[in-house]
């Protein structure tokens, strides 16, 4: 497995305690930057990269060590991670010598613990993989694989370059678990698109996909389903072996529309949202994992502005008490600006979700945040909203909001009137109304059938204003 270590420090991480921690590996080794000076590498003599070790990180959000790592650890503190290359043997002991040192100049905590020594190591050089290819502990023609055991795998900025690079070059990213870790929800939703792949390993059938159960083998360069000599796929034993979940995620998926002006101020629609429903704003911001900003619309705003035409995508959480995260994706179009939210929060087997404030916040978006479409959902998952790799429930429809734009261009006489048994509420104001659906309690499948039929007769619209 990949072997991470992470030094949690409550001062920075300067020159001086980097150069100490990087003479772990003694005088017989190399330094080389990459990813723009963001990373350092430490190098054998034949120059291939041992430990990787990030920019150090400083955390200013509550909660982040604890859902990532298990440590609780008081904020802010400084997150630095050495990642080292599965090649060489010695090249754990020489990223655990790293943080080690780093802890006893800075003081703080290393994860995992038993990994911190201050001692220095002897490696031995293997060649070097091509220029411009990701550090990754496999790279074949079609696929990049990358060996990771830790609690939970996260969407960290390295794992994101990664996945920019290996995209960039057409290639699939695998990573590859022990059956004990869990995804974080941005780092689900990475490897949930094709070609990218959750391969967990399996005592029974060796290996099978933590997200679909697809029992996989490794051929022709890649993980793929290992087939039936019939041609079809078998799933692991080990996925469909679970106990229903007694806890519960809802989940709030909306797309809110701005006009391109000096005024425009991102994130208020996430804000009401997060306010609404728990009844205290984002905790913190960030474009990957930790997340390591204190909540502030005026600084996401200004990071999209940078990035436009580009789109920007972000990640918001919640304070530890009540588990709740969101990710975002700004988009300049040729109207306006677009932001794409899917708020998703959790609930233990005695809390129940507030669903009751779901009408009141759809009027709120519509009347104040250009809401263009919403719809809410109840899955049975684990709270603290990681996905372990067994088989889940998929999210149960609750309602539907269609914004005041799409009635107008459906017609309200058509969209008011669905041929099912939903009797939708009126939102905003009289002239320009929105409307939102009921479809089940968020248990019952068969919300699915009233959400196909309504999105049937809404696109059936014969296309007049009312």
């Amino acid at each position: 497995m990949t072997k991470d270590v992470i030094a949690l420090t409550p001062k920075m991480p300067d020159t001086w305690a980097l150069l100490a921690g990087l003479y772990a590996s003694g005088p017989g080794s190399d330094v080389s930057a990459a990813a723009d000076g963001a990373v350092i590498q430490l190098c054998g003599p034949g120059g291939r990269p041992l430990v990787s070790v990030e920019a150090p990180v400083l955390v200013q959000v509550p909660g982040e060590a604890l859902r990532l790592l298990g440590s609780d650890v008081p904020v802010p503190f400084w997150w630095t991670e050495a990642r080292a290359s599965t090649a060489v043997p010695e090249a754990e002991r020489l990223a655990g010598s790293v943080c080690g040192r780093l802890n006893a100049l800075l003081g703080g905590t290393t994860w995992p613990p038993e990994a911190a020594t201050t001692e220095v190591v002897d490696t031995n050089a293997v060649p070097a993989p091509s220029a411009g290819e990701p550090a990754v502990d496999v790279l074949t023609d079609s696929t990049a694989v990358v060996l990771i055991d830790r609690p939970v795998v996260a969407l960290t900025s390295w794992l994101s370059d990664v996945l920019r690079v290996t995209s960039a070059a057409g290639r699939a990213l695998q990573i590859v678990t022990p059956p004990h870790v869990r995804l974080s929800l941005p780092a689900r939703t990475t490897l949930a698109h094709v070609p990218n792949r959750w391969v967990v390993q399996d005592r029974d059938c060796g290996y099978y996909d933590g997200l679909s159960g697809a029992a996989l083998r490794w051929q022709n360069g890649t993980f793929a389903p290992d087939l039936t000599a019939d041609g079809k796929p078998t799933v692991a034993e080990t996925f469909a072996d679970v106990t229903p979940s007694t806890e519960r995620q809802l989940i709030v998926a909306f797309r809110t529309l701005h006009p391109a002006d000096e005024y425009l101020l991102l994130g208020r629609a996430l804000e009401t949202a997060w306010k609404t429903l728990t009844g205290a704003p984002p905790a913190g911001w960030g474009t990957a994992e930790p997340v390591n900003l204190p909540w502030s619309p005026r600084q996401l705003t200004d990071l999209a502005r940078d990035r436009a035409p580009q789109p920007t995508h972000v990640i918001a959480v919640g304070h530890p008490d009540r588990p709740a995260m969101a990710t975002t994706r700004v988009t300049r179009t040729a109207t306006g600006v677009e932001e794409d939210i899917k708020l998703t929060l959790g609930y233990g087997e005695n809390e129940t979700p507030p669903l009751e404030a779901i009408e009141a916040l759809a009027e709120t978006l519509v009347t104040d945040h250009g809401l263009a479409t919403m719809l809410t959902s109840l899955r049975p998952a684990r709270r603290d909203l990681t996905t372990p790799p067994r088989l889940e429930a998929p999210p149960i429809p609750h309602s539907f909001t269609l914004g005041p734009d799409d009635v107008r261009t459906i017609g309200l006489a058509h969209a008011r009137r669905p041929p099912i048994n939903v009797r939708p509420a009126q939102l905003g104001p009289e002239a320009k109304p929105a409307l939102l659906y009921p479809l089940g309690d968020g248990i019952s499948p068969e919300a699915w059938t009233t959400l196909q039929q309504l999105a049937a007769h809404l696109k059936a619209a014969p296309g007049t204003t009312d």
